[in-house]
């Protein structure tokens, strides 16, 4: 018997132990899933705390390879597939939590439903940074808040990861953006597109006086949690005004939110892939940022430093010293 195709991957075999680059079989797909050949895996806070052991809400069992985010080209599909096509660009939120493989592996068998074609406008790189944090900054913006043109936006950390895709997210359904971040990082915000805030120097009823007359904005997305969701509570507008926090943890007083008659969603993106439940809707997603970053209105940022499946730790270290100049991405091909 002839032995199975094998791939290199890198596997965490305990939690708080080093990434192993080692050999896996190549996944075969199943019934309506997808075998792509993986060419980047973005990597995302999360996967750093799951390596960690301080991410139980992932669901996540070892030996295990990690990687929320993937780009490729698909191989194969399995049978009930027929919405793609071997040679297809794809892109997905597609693994890495819950018993699913990650995209730190040469190839990946995933669910046809969380997978969009790539963007023709966005390289490999950039659509593997894209998946996890653009998921994120839609649920809470469209899908809690409704955002629509006219609508004063609030983004708490609009430089990170999921910040500054929300940032042109929102801008591209018409809303002015106003965002909070630290002195180095106000330049980028600006670039964005969006009136930077130092959160350092700038209590937050100065700046809801300044932009919004003390108002209170339309819409805060939080994505930073702690003290700044309930710096958000403060500043959503009265009567009308929703707070959306993608790290809605801990204890919080709801009365700054209560007082203003004001409203409050928390997002959890990894629902889909923990349940199977809403995987579809993930996809529906990734095409509305596909028709965005084809548009001009949508790129994320990418880190220029370039890291393999053979220094996928190191990528993690970047990621972990938060000095990263944008999304850090592991070049899995080549």
């Amino acid at each position: 018997m002839p032995a199975k195709p094998s791939m290199r991957a890198v596997v965490l075999e305990r939690f708080g132990s080093p990434l192993a680059l080692g050999e896996l079989p190549v996944p075969v797909a199943g019934p309506g899933e997808v075998l792509v050949r993986v060419e980047a895996s973005g990597v995302n806070p999360l996967d750093t705390k799951i390596r960690a052991g301080k991410a139980a809400h992932a669901r996540s069992r070892l030996p295990a390879v990690l990687g929320l985010d993937l780009a490729g080209v698909v191989e194969s599909v399995g049978p009930e597939v027929t919405g793609f096509a071997p040679g297809d660009e794809v892109l997905g939120l597609t693994g890495g939590v819950g018993g699913l493989q990650g995209s730190l592996a040469q190839y990946a068998a995933v669910d046809a439903r969380l997978l969009a074609r790539k963007p023709a406008a966005l390289s490999m790189r950039e659509a593997a940074a894209l998946p996890l944090v653009f998921v994120t900054a839609w649920e809470g913006l469209v899908d809690r808040a409704g955002v629509r043109e006219g609508h004063t936006v609030l983004v708490h950390g609009g430089a990170g990861g999921i910040g500054h895709v929300a940032v042109q997210l929102a801008r591209a359904r018409g809303a002015r953006v106003f965002a909070t971040g630290a002195p180095h990082s106000l330049g980028t915000i600006a670039e964005l597109g969006a009136t930077p805030i130092d959160r350092t120097t700038t209590p937050v009823e100065d700046y809801v006086a300044e932009h919004t007359g003390g108002e209170g904005f339309d819409i805060v997305y939080d994505t930073v949690g702690g003290e700044t969701l309930d710096a958000s509570f403060a500043a959503a507008r009265t009567w009308t005004g929703h707070v959306v926090s993608a790290l809605g943890w801990g204890t919080h007083s709801l009365a700054p939110l209560s007082f203003r008659g004001a409203t409050y969603s928390g997002v959890f993106t990894l629902l889909p892939l923990l349940t199977g439940r809403g995987r579809e809707h993930h996809g529906e997603i990734l095409r509305e940022a596909a028709a965005l970053a084809d548009a001009g209105s949508l790129r994320p940022r990418v880190d220029p430093r370039r890291f393999t499946l053979a220094t996928a730790a190191e990528a993690h270290a970047a990621v972990e010293q938060g000095s990263a100049a944008g999304r850090i991405v592991v070049d899995v091909t080549g």
